[in-house]
């Protein structure tokens, strides 16, 4: 058995950022895009919430998130790093972010995601969101899929 921790940050530090972009630069499904100052230019001034999935201490995955408007919360970027994927961690601060948006009056979850990644798309479909749109590309695989959820 092993020890888990899930950090929430509801205003992030040029440090948080710095973390985040560590993680992201990890993760073989990020393409480099995604630096800090894509982070700050995306979150200033918005409602948002980082967080940050920990195993024995060690940084293992992260969810970041921000407002679309008053009632519905954008679930942006996140990722577990190879080396703890299967702990079910994804799914730990998926369920994390929910209570959050709820607790801070949301009232629905969006989340975007590439056809591609099917591990994810499963864990949604799973845990109660719907497909609400499709961006059909050439390569199927690029498909870009909407999901939603109420809470």
């Amino acid at each position: 058995m092993y020890s888990s921790h899930i950090d929430k940050i509801e205003c992030c530090t040029q440090e948080h950022l710095h973390a985040l972009v560590a993680m992201m630069q990890q993760l073989p499904e990020f393409d480099g895009r995604h630096d800090s100052e894509a982070l700050i230019s995306r979150l200033q001034h918005q409602s948002h919430l980082a967080l940050l999935s920990f195993v024995e201490g060690e940084p293992a995955g992260f969810k970041l998130g921000y407002a679309l408007d008053d009632s519905t919360f954008y679930s942006w970027l996140g990722g577990v790093l190879p080396d703890f994927r299967q702990l079910g961690l994804a799914k730990s601060m998926l369920l994390e972010q929910e209570t959050w948006a709820k607790a801070k009056g949301y009232r629905t979850i969006e989340v975007k995601t590439l056809n591609r990644f099917a591990p994810m798309l499963g864990m949604l479909v799973r845990c109660g969101y719907q497909v609400v749109e499709l961006q059909p590309n050439d390569d199927a695989a690029l498909n870009k899929i909407t999901l939603r959820k109420s809470l």
